[in-house]
């Protein structure tokens, strides 16, 4: 249904957790994909992996490190992109980082690095990739991973939660810019998604139960249930779907009692 032959796909943040499982199922459907990892050691073993994965089952990828939150980096990642691949469809911007941490004695470095990778890294990403997108004159899709925490507060989590509602509004106002050029843009809001970024803080058995109850379809999230919906955004089924926002969750945000 979601065919994406003949696609280029770049995901950032492609080498591991939900970035991993996008990066499957859009090959799957026929994309090429650039993998992106955040350092050369990360794109030499996890990213690679993930090239390896894909290849064996014939499809075509490339991995690429590049730190989001740098103008240079991204724009040569954009810049190998195209010289591998010819051409950019697809920009995944899934990139995030969450370093639990409290609010009164949370160090303004540490602010400013989560600011820079999940906000900026969007930013810089996203008008690289736009660039392409406009000057190939073909339209594509931009596909940003927010979070349920747009929608609701975290209180080891006051500098990540701002973030994410900035990516979903970000996104909004794209949709408004670059629909005219035949680029939708929309965002992806996962709930709890057991990952690298959450694995130690899901570890208690106590909040596992918690969550068991509270989503109602009775489980945590996987990597792979996000990868759909990107893989529907993506595609050509989605094109009149712009500047939206999907929430997937279990149903983890209406469940209040």
């Amino acid at each position: 249904m979601f065919d994406l032959t003949g696609k280029i796909a770049l995901v950032t943040g492609g080498s591991r957790g939900i970035g991993r499982g996008i990066c499957l199922r859009l090959a799957e459907a026929g994309a090429t994909v650039v993998v992106n990892a955040h350092s050369a050691a990360s794109r030499n073993e996890h990213a690679a992996d993930v090239v390896s994965a894909i290849e064996a089952g014939g499809g075509r990828a490339l991995a690429v490190a590049a730190d989001v939150s740098v103008k240079a980096e991204v724009e040569a990642m954009i810049a190998e992109t195209i010289a591998t691949f010819g051409g950019l469809d697809i920009l995944v911007n899934n990139a995030g980082i969450c370093p639990f941490h409290d609010f009164l004695t949370m160090p303004e470095e540490l602010w400013d690095r989560v600011q820079d990778v999940n906000l900026k890294g969007v930013f810089l990403c996203s008008q690289a990739a736009a660039s392409q997108m406009v000057a190939q004159g073909r339209g594509g899709r931009i596909v940003s991973i927010s979070s349920i925490s747009a929608l609701v507060g975290g209180g080891m989590q006051t500098h990540y939660t701002p973030t994410k509602a900035g990516i979903h509004s970000f996104m909004q106002s794209l949709a408004i810019v670059l629909g005219p050029h035949g680029i939708t843009c929309n965002s992806v809001l996962p709930g709890t998604i057991e990952t690298d970024i959450n694995k130690d803080d899901l570890s208690d058995p106590e909040k596992r139960a918690y969550f068991g109850k509270r989503i109602p379809v009775g489980r945590l999230g996987k990597p792979d249930d996000i990868a759909g919906p990107v893989v529907f955004l993506a595609s050509e089924e989605a094109r009149y779907v712009n500047g939206a926002a999907l929430l997937v969750d279990g149903g983890l945000y209406v469940n209040l009692q």
